[in-house]
């Protein structure tokens, strides 16, 4: 599905900002890309969705070029896709004469769901609607790789839940979805394998359920991967006084 090797992104004037020596992701995975903020993760998501070049290096997504199966993927983020003056329902004929296998029923039931009035110009919506209406678009794409960048952003603990249950519920077999995020206790119960990043490296690559048969939490991987334990910050509390 995603075959990366050797993948860098300079920006000028900053240096490195990302590098992976080697990426593999299969067909019906759900990975959790983790780490906090400014880790790599938009970088990656962009990179494999084909929105940011590589400075060097390779990825590839079902055997080609992102760009050559773009109507395969879907990217979803707060950032969202959409056309202000468009209507939601305006935007959904939109994306179905793109996308050949977009789902009209099932996006105007997640309309329904999240009670996102259709006829109105999506530049009157909130950011919490908004972000609805792209959470809507991307799971009704039907994408063989289904990309969400911090899809959590703004939710409640309920709202969370929801999402989360919708967009794992719907998937089928040969679907791939990656969720980058660090609000890892949403997803835990959910991935079948984390992919940790840490300042643009990859700290940690693990299966969910060897994690657990060793007695592992993500929590506890996370905070190793970054560098973070009781002992540095008690050293750092010491030192403050």
């Amino acid at each position: 599905m995603i075959q990366g090797s050797y993948m860098e992104k300079r920006y000028p004037g900053t240096g490195v900002a990302f590098y992976l020596e080697q990426l593999n992701i299969g067909a019906g995975e759900i990975v959790g890309v983790l780490g906090a903020n400014g880790s790599g993760k938009t970088t990656l998501l962009k990179t494999i969705m084909g929105i940011t070049e590589l400075s060097s290096g390779e990825i590839k997504v079902l055997g080609g070029s992102p760009q050559e199966h773009y109507s395969e993927m879907a990217y979803i983020s707060e950032e969202g896709s959409f056309f202000p003056h468009m209507t939601p329902r305006e935007y959904g004929a939109y994306l179905a004469g793109f996308f050949p296998r977009f789902d009209l029923v099932r996006y105007d039931r997640l309309l329904a769901f999240y009670e996102i009035p259709e006829t109105r110009k999506l530049r009157t919506f909130s950011k919490g609607q908004k972000l609805k209406v792209e959470i809507s678009a991307g799971l009704a794409k039907s994408a063989r790789l289904i990309l969400m960048d911090e899809p959590f952003q703004g939710k409640d603990l309920l709202s969370r839940k929801e999402f989360i249950q919708l967009a794992v519920s719907g998937l089928r077999e040969d679907q791939t979805l990656l969720i980058a995020t660090h609000l890892i206790s949403e997803i835990e119960n959910v991935i079948d394998r984390a992919i940790v990043l840490h300042h643009g490296r990859l700290k940690a690559d693990v299966q969910i359920d060897e994690l657990r048969e060793q007695g592992g939490s993500l929590t506890e991987l996370l905070a190793e991967s970054s560098g973070r334990n009781d002992e540095r910050i008690q050293r750092f509390l010491e030192d403050s006084y």
